[in-house]
């Protein structure tokens, strides 16, 4: 391939990308409250992890629509560097913080943790490696920075995409949806619900979260099932937001759940792709956008701190709610000041060495 002669971006879906920021800061928000509110029934966004399934689907359309038609020129290798230089930033950041806030801000014994044991829990947080051991963090899969199961999914699916999936047909593509949609449907069955995949009992469910959204977001693309609307990003985020907060019910959850996952997301990725943004809103949509990752991928080590402060003060009723405003408004801050002086700068250096190789 000729770096010289680089590949010439295309075009954003600004609104697409302004969901993403919604769903970002609704995970932000459900992860403060998770906290405070044991019982989820309780919990006004107890739905919001199902935000993680969004992103899976939007993946799946946004890599589809990004590179089927020149995957063959780019080659596996470069792909990879390509989502590597794009993801893994923020991967080694987040690990970094989550590191730091461990001791910090403990929760738990860490006395009783070895030099050698918080070491390989720091260097698997950094390559990816799912390391369930630290039950002082419920079992997460990266206990150093609990999102980073879903990303760590995101690379699985990624892997496949440019060596398998980008190669077959629309028709399978189709055919591998509803099988993922079937093993998706089995684990909401048996789990009653589908938000398991960031722990080691649950490490598997992940798997079939995002093998449907992601071949689903696909498909979108492959079949050109784009709703033209003039709903724009109010309209669409209206749309999108319930999804987050209606109510928790473990007796209907496994009906629910799957549902919005195996319909409702990859329609609302439709009209996403179809709807424009106005003046008053594409400020809006790129902001939202571009801190989406940032804030996901660095907020969980404040999540450590508010455990600890809220173990003291007890927060309920109004108090609760101020304080978890105030919190994400200051981790979108935060995410701006990671996104402005350390990703972007990072991965634009890395983008011009790659570009500089013979």
């Amino acid at each position: 391939m000729n770096y010289s002669e680089p590949i010439k971006p295309k075009q954003h879906f600004q609104i697409l990308d302004g969901l993403r920021g919604v769903a970002a800061i609704a995970v932000v928000i459900y992860h403060f409250l998770e906290i405070a509110i044991s019982d989820y029934s309780k919990n006004l966004f107890a739905h919001s992890f199902l935000a993680v399934d969004f992103f899976f689907c939007l993946s799946g359309f946004v890599i589809a629509y990004a590179y089927d038609d020149r995957m063959e020129k780019i080659g596996v290798l470069e792909f990879l560097k390509l989502r590597l230089i794009r993801l893994h930033p923020l991967v080694i950041f987040g690990s970094i913080l989550g590191f730091i806030g461990y001791f910090v801000f403990p929760f738990g014994d860490i006395a009783n943790r070895s030099f050698f044991e918080i070491l390989l829990l720091f260097v698997c947080s950094l390559l990816m490696i799912p390391l369930p051991i630290m039950k002082e963090r419920f079992g997460n899969n990266f206990g150093l920075n609990a999102p980073a199961w879903s990303l760590f999914w995101e690379y699985i699916a990624n892997i496949f995409y440019c060596t398998i999936l980008y190669r077959l047909s629309r028709k399978i593509i189709l055919l591998l949806t509803f099988i993922a949609g079937i093993a998706l449907v089995y684990v909401s069955i048996h789990a009653k619900g589908i938000s398991g995949g960031w722990g080691g009992d649950t490490f598997w469910h992940g798997a079939a979260r995002i093998s449907y959204s992601f071949l689903a977001g696909m498909a979108v693309y492959r079949f050109k099932w784009i709703i033209r609307s003039k709903l724009g990003f109010i309209g669409l985020s209206l749309l999108l937001f319930p999804t987050f907060i209606y109510p928790f019910n473990q007796e209907i959850n496994f009906i629910t759940e799957p549902l919005i996952v195996l319909f409702y997301f990859p329609f609302i990725v439709a009209l996403g792709a179809g709807a424009i943004t106005t003046e008053r809103t594409e400020k809006i949509c790129v902001f939202s956008g571009n801190i989406s990752y940032p804030l996901y991928m660095t907020h969980y080590f404040a999540m450590w701190i508010f455990f600890s402060y809220n173990l003291e003060y007890k927060l309920t009723g109004l108090k609760l709610y101020s304080v978890v405003a105030a919190g994400t408004l200051v981790l979108i801050g935060f995410a701006y000041l990671v996104m402005t002086y350390i990703d972007t700068p990072i991965r634009k250096y890395l983008t011009e060495k790659r570009k500089q190789k013979p």
